[in-house]
């Protein structure tokens, strides 16, 4: 619509099915890389991409032209067919059912920005659970905890 301006900062957050370690460091760039391609094609745009083995975290601005849902399932669909395409892993990836996704101020980038940059060094310290389940708590949104992921501890 003309002359409708906006600007939302959102963190999606999602992981492997069953929580496995499967995004090894040796292609996690590369997935990154093609991840970026497909939030740009959307007419997005991508301000920080990280993650661990098992999880990663996308920071965008997000402009209201499609639906969240509808933005994570594409990256979803589009990285799990490549991944698969590559043979990066042996049998198949997939990626687990539902996402998180937290609004931010711009005033907030760059913390959600360096936060997101030192997953490895965060996830010495504290389980993507726990993290996930700070991350909901926070925002205080509810859920119920046999539902959030098929957690493998």
């Amino acid at each position: 619509m003309a002359n409708t301006y906006s600007k939302f900062y959102i963190q999606i957050v999602f992981s492997v099915k069953g929580r496995q370690s499967l995004i090894h460091k040796t292609w996690r760039e590369e997935l990154y890389n093609y991840i970026c391609g497909i939030v740009n094609k959307s007419k997005q745009k991508v301000y920080a991409i990280g993650g661990v083995s098992d999880h990663i975290h996308i920071l965008i601005s997000f402009n209201p032209n499609q639906s969240i849902s509808d933005l994570v399932r594409d990256i979803k669909a589009n990285s799990t067919k490549w991944i698969n395409d590559k043979q990066f892993v042996i049998g198949k990836f997939q990626w687990q059912e539902g996402f998180g996704a937290f609004s931010y101020a711009q005033s907030q980038l760059n913390y959600v920005s360096n936060y997101i940059n030192n997953q490895e060094q965060h996830h010495t310290i504290k389980s993507f659970k726990n993290e996930f389940m700070e991350l909901l708590n926070r925002f205080e949104i509810d859920y119920d905890e046999k539902y959030l992921f098929d957690w493998i501890e």
